[in-house]
C-alpha cells in the first residue's frame, strides 16, 4: 500500500468502546470508586463522546443489559446520536442472578433456562429499538466438579438456546458468540474455546460469528492462528480487545504483548486485501470492540490509550511489504519473511498517526490534549465519587440528568 492508501485506511478505521468500561467496574474482586466515574448510561455516553471528539475512531458504544437498562431506548439512541455516537453491540448478562448458579441456558433447571433464553430475546428487542447490529454473548455456565451434570446435555440446551435466539435476530443483525477457557466455572466451561463456538455457529445459522476475545485463551495460545483460520471460515464476527499477563485479566490492549495485537491486525489486513470474495467480506465486518474494566486508571484517559493502541497496531500492519512478504514466502526464506514483519512492527508510526489525526480534524496527540483540558474535573466536580464494591458492576441507581 501507498502512503496515501494507509492514511485513508486509518481514516475508516473504527473502534468500540464499552459503557461499562466508563464506571467504577473492575474485578471479581473489589472495585475501586474512581471520581467524576459514570454512574448512569447517560453519563457513560458523554465519556464516549469525548473519546470519539479527541480520536474519531471510536463512534459507537456498546451496551450491557440490565447494567444499561433504561425506560425508553429510542430515547438512548437519539441521546447517543446528538452526540455523534450509535449504539453498538448489546451484551446480555445471564450470570449475576442466584438463579443461575448452576448454569443459564446450560443449567439442569428448565425453568432456568427459559428464564435466561427470555433475557436475550428481551435483548433482541433492545436491538431493534437502539439500532444495534451485534448481539455479544458470554456466558458463565460451567461446572465445577465431575459428574455434577450431564455433560452432552448441556451441550443440547446450549445448541438450542443459540438456534432459538439466532432466528430471534432481525434481518442484517449477528449474534457473536464467544468463548473462554474457564472461569468462573473451573472443572469445565461449556463454551470453553473458539472450536466449541465455532461448531455452535455453524449449527445454528449464518448469522452467528465467533467472537475473539484475547484474554479467554490458556498461556500461548496462538490468537493470529485463531483469527486466520476464522477469517478464512467466513466465521469471524469480532472481538474483544484486552490484555492478559495470566488469565482474564482486563488490561490495556497492546500493554503486555503489543506484538500479539500487530500480528493479529496484520492478519485482519491480509484478509481486507484477500481476492477471496468470502475473507475479504468477513474482514471487512469484524466488529472491534473494547472489552476493558477500568478498576485502577483514569476511566477515560484508559479507554483513549486502549483506542489509541489499536490505531498504532493497525497502522503498522498497514505498512507490511505484502509484496516482499509473499516473496520470502514462497522462496521458504524463514527469517526473511519474519523480518519483513518485524520491519513493520518496529516502524516508528508517531508522526504518520498525527498526521492522519491532524487532517482528520482531531488533537495530533489526543492524550496530551486531554490531560490539558479541564474534563475530568469538570466531571469529578459534577458527579463526585460514587460507592464503590465487590465483583461485577449492578445496575445504576443514580438518577442524573440527561
Amino acid at each position: 500500500m501507498n502512503i496515501d492508501q494507509v492514511k485513508a485506511a486509518l481514516r475508516e478505521q473504527r473502534i468500540e468502546t464499552p459503557s461499562w468500561g466508563y464506571g467504577n467496574s473492575g474485578t471479581r474482586f473489589k472495585t475501586f470508586a474512581a471520581p467524576g466515574a459514570a454512574r448512569t448510561v447517560w453519563e457513560k455516553l458523554d465519556d464516549a463522546a469525548e473519546v470519539q471528539r479527541l480520536t474519531g475512531i471510536a463512534p459507537s458504544v456498546a451496551l450491557h443489559i440490565p447494567w444499561d437498562e433504561v425506560e425508553d431506548y429510542g430515547e438512548l439512541r437519539r441521546y447517543a446520536e446528538e452526540r455523534s455516537l450509535s449504539i453498538g453491540a448489546i451484551n446480555p448478562n445471564v450470570f449475576q442472578e442466584d438463579v443461575y448458579k448452576l448454569g443459564s441456558v446450560t443449567s439442569p433447571f428448565e425453568e432456568v433456562r427459559e428464564q435466561a433464553i427470555g433475557h436475550l430475546l428481551d435483548c433482541v428487542e433492545v436491538m431493534k429499538q437502539t439500532g444495534s447490529r451485534d448481539l455479544s454473548l458470554w456466558f458463565a455456565d460451567g461446572t465445577n466438579y465431575p459428574g455434577q451434570d450431564d455433560l452432552r446435555a448441556r451441550k443440547r440446551h446450549l445448541r438450542a438456546a443459540l438456534k432459538r435466539v439466532h432466528d430471534a435476530l432481525p434481518d442484517g443483525a449477528r449474534m457473536l458468540v464467544e468463548y473462554k477457557l474457564f472461569e468462573p466455572a473451573f472443572y469445565y466451561t461449556d463454551l470453553f474455546d473458539w472450536g466449541a463456538a465455532y461448531a455452535h455457529c455453524l449449527a445454528v445459522g449464518e448469522k452467528a460469528q465467533v467472537l475473539v476475545d484475547l484474554g479467554h485463551h490458556a498461556q500461548g495460545v496462538n490468537i493470529e492462528g485463531i483469527v486466520a483460520f476464522l477469517l478464512d471460515e467466513g466465521r469471524l464476527g469480532g472481538f474483544h480487545f484486552n490484555a492478559r499477563r495470566y488469565a482474564d485479566d482486563d488490561l490495556i490492549v497492546g500493554t503486555t504483548n503489543p506484538f500479539e495485537l500487530f500480528a493479529i491486525y496484520a492478519e485482519l489486513v491480509a484478509a481486507e486485501q484477500s481476492s477471496d470474495d468470502l475473507t475479504r467480506t468477513t474482514a471487512q465486518n469484524v466488529a472491534y470492540m473494547i472489552d476493558q474494566s477500568h478498576n485502577i486508571e483514569p476511566k477515560v484517559e484508559a479507554m483513549l490509550y486502549s483506542v489509541l493502541n489499536c490505531q498504532e497496531a493497525y497502522a503498522k500492519a498497514l505498512l507490511i511489504d505484502r509484496d516482499l512478504l509473499r516473496e520470502a514466502q514462497a522462496a521458504g526464506d524463514v527469517l526473511g519473511a519474519h523480518r519483513v514483519l518485524a520491519d513493520a512492527f518496529r516502524t516508528d508510526v508517531r508522526s504518520l498517526l498525527a498526521e492522519v489525526r491532524e487532517e482528520m480534524g482531531v488533537p495530533a496527540d489526543p492524550i496530551a490534549t486531554y490531560r490539558a483540558s479541564s474534563y475530568q474535573q469538570k466531571v469529578a466536580q459534577e458527579r463526585g465519587t460514587a460507592a464503590g464494591g465487590g465483583g461485577y458492576p449492578v445496575k445504576e441507581k443514580v438518577l442524573a440528568d440527561k
